[in-house]
């Protein structure tokens, strides 16, 4: 059997940018995208815990070290800049290999890496 599991999370980043006029993503920091185990084109599942908002979409590599995290196109809209939000990741595995399987769980300071 195969399972859906956690594979990665960004835990309580702070928007820094919305912009509405791009055709879509989430643009993140490289830095906190290597911290987490992250790729350019993975889908990502988005929780606003300002306005209770749950939306995914997919990543764009950020400027590594800027902090980044801004939501783009359609996505803008279900954010204002300064909102905390949740960024998780998941993977498929089987059912023996996730009952081992540790995520990468990232707790930002200031969008910065500790």
């Amino acid at each position: 059997m195969m399972i859906e599991v956690l594979k990665s999370k960004l835990h309580c980043v702070r928007v820094t940018e919305a912009n509405l006029n791009y055709m879509g993503s989430i643009t993140i920091d490289e830095d906190l995208m290597d911290a987490a185990g992250l790729i350019a084109g993975e889908r990502v599942y988005i929780v606003n815990n300002n306005n209770g908002e749950r939306f995914d979409t997919y990543i764009i590599t950020g400027p590594r070290g800027s902090g980044c995290i801004c939501l783009n196109g359609a996505a803008a809209r279900k954010v204002q800049v300064g909102d905390v939000v949740i960024i998780m990741s998941y993977a498929t595995m089987d059912f023996e290999e996730a009952k081992t399987f540790k995520p990468q769980v990232v707790f930002p300071e200031n969008n910065r890496v500790k």
